[in-house]
């Protein structure tokens, strides 16, 4: 029965005690957790927050950059089309450059040849005059016994 008593009063003994840490700890958790767990909870929902907004920042990232891409491959693809109507202007006007010198050439070579055919019945023409002449003149020295160089002077004579 004494250690029953002794428990009794080692009990009334400590209800102060326990008292004191049951308001020491109603009172921390009013000055400091509660205080601590509404910084955490905002630190929580602002992360949250951040990680949202960070999520959106991309999306939009991604959707401004999918639309440059497309906007750089639709210049690339216009570019490219005046390039290749600039080159084919340009091939075209080569063909035509060519085209017209030949046809120059041609009608030059065409000229010429005229001109060459005419050089050619002119030298017929004077040949056949002089070869008249020439006959005469070869049947003469022929008959005179003494023949000559075309130049007139004689085999035998110095030059």
């Amino acid at each position: 029965m004494e250690i029953l008593n002794q428990l009794g009063d080692l009990f009334l003994s400590a209800v102060p005690t326990v008292i004191l840490v049951f308001l020491f700890y109603l009172f921390l958790r009013w000055s400091f957790f509660g205080p601590l767990e509404r910084v955490l909870s905002e630190r929580h929902k602002r992360a949250v927050g951040a990680r949202q907004e960070a999520e959106a920042s991309r999306a939009a990232v991604q959707e401004k950059l999918r639309a440059y891409n497309e906007a750089l491959r639709k210049a690339r693809g216009e570019i490219f089309i005046e390039q290749e109507a600039v080159r084919r202007r340009v091939m075209d006007e080569r063909q035509a450059s060519v085209i017209a010198a030949r046809s120059a050439a041609q009608q030059e070579l065409q000229a010429a040849k005229k001109a060459l055919a005419a050089d050619v019945e002119a030298a017929r023409v004077q040949l056949e005059r002089s070869s008249d002449v020439l006959a005469g003149e070869i049947a003469e020295n022929i008959l005179a016994g003494a023949p000559s160089s075309p130049g007139g002077a004689r085999r035998g004579e110095a030059r």
